[in-house]
């Protein structure tokens, strides 16, 4: 299928002239970065933006940096490029094991994490590790710079805090200082490019601490702070893990569609709830 409209195509070299860009055109502007969505969508004619700015060639958003205890990811870094990120592997292991869980290695190869969390659709595998490690989503326009917590920036099914002049430069992640440990659990109806029917990120903490977030399986990927106050301060028991697979369904809100019936998606978010959590409190031991 080709793409069939009209549009204007910028390509700044700078993360000014993007902003000026945006401030000029705003809600008839879109932000071409990896392009794995956007370009579907214009071809489907789901979009029809009037202008694209592609960042693709900015050097300064195509950056993994940790500094002070403090991880920073580019909006133009791929999947690809956090999986090989020694960064990555050594200090946020969580991020790596959901990065790799992302569609083929062909999209891995031009989506990005940013993407993924803009397009916010409810299915974000990025989401459950960026919601579990507290990540803050960095936004800019031409008069400011703003911080906005990952856990306020999906407002709905592909709706997000970010305002229409804006764009993301970046996500921050401040590295836990005590031992964790990460786990995400994705269910698919088969390997390789595939949607989550379910999803569910877990970090544990050696203080007996613990936080659990979803994707796909509600309008929105969720953090749970009542699943998380069950757990916290306890020692994980069979007794406690069944205790909160009872009130799992309450926790969720998924729907029957063309790739699950909502029943086996709470089913099965009980059953890798479990399993997660078994395997994310091994790692610590």
């Amino acid at each position: 299928m080709v793409i069939t409209h009209e549009f204007k195509y910028f390509k700044p070299k700078t993360v000014k002239e993007t902003l000026i860009l945006l401030s000029k055109y705003r809600e008839k502007a879109k932000i071409l970065a990896g392009g794995t969505d956007l370009v579907v969508n214009i071809k489907e004619d789901i979009e029809t933006p009037k202008v694209i700015i592609d960042i693709k060639g900015i050097e300064e958003l195509q950056k993994i940096k940790f500094e002070d205890n403090k991880l920073f990811i580019s909006a133009c870094v791929t999947f690809t490029d956090l999986i090989e990120s020694d960064i990555i592997k050594n200090k946020y292991p969580l991020i790596l094991e959901a990065s790799s869980t992302v569609a083929s290695i062909g999209i891995r190869n031009r989506a990005t994490i940013i993407g993924n969390i803009c397009s916010a659709v409810p299915s974000a595998d990025s989401a459950p590790a960026l919601l579990v490690y507290e990540a803050e989503v960095i936004a800019k326009n031409v008069g400011e710079e703003r911080i906005i917590p990952i856990s306020e920036w999906f407002i709905g099914p592909k709706k997000t805090a970010l305002k229409e002049d804006e764009f993301v430069v970046g996500i921050s992640i401040s590295l836990p200082e005590k031992k964790h440990s990460g786990c995400y659990k994705k269910l698919g109806r088969y390997n390789g490019e595939d949607l989550a029917q379910a999803g569910v990120g877990i970090l544990a903490f050696e203080n007996l601490q613990y936080r659990v977030a979803f994707c796909a399986v509600g309008p929105v990927p969720k953090r749970s702070d009542r699943i998380e106050n069950i757990l916290n301060g306890k020692e994980i028991t069979d007794t406690l893990i069944n205790e909160v697979k009872e009130i799992i369904p309450e926790e969720i809100s998924p729907i029957t569609d063309i790739r699950s019936t909502k029943e086996y998606r709470t089913h099965m978010v009980k059953v890798m709830f479990e399993r997660g959590l078994t395997k994310v409190v091994s790692k610590l031991l």
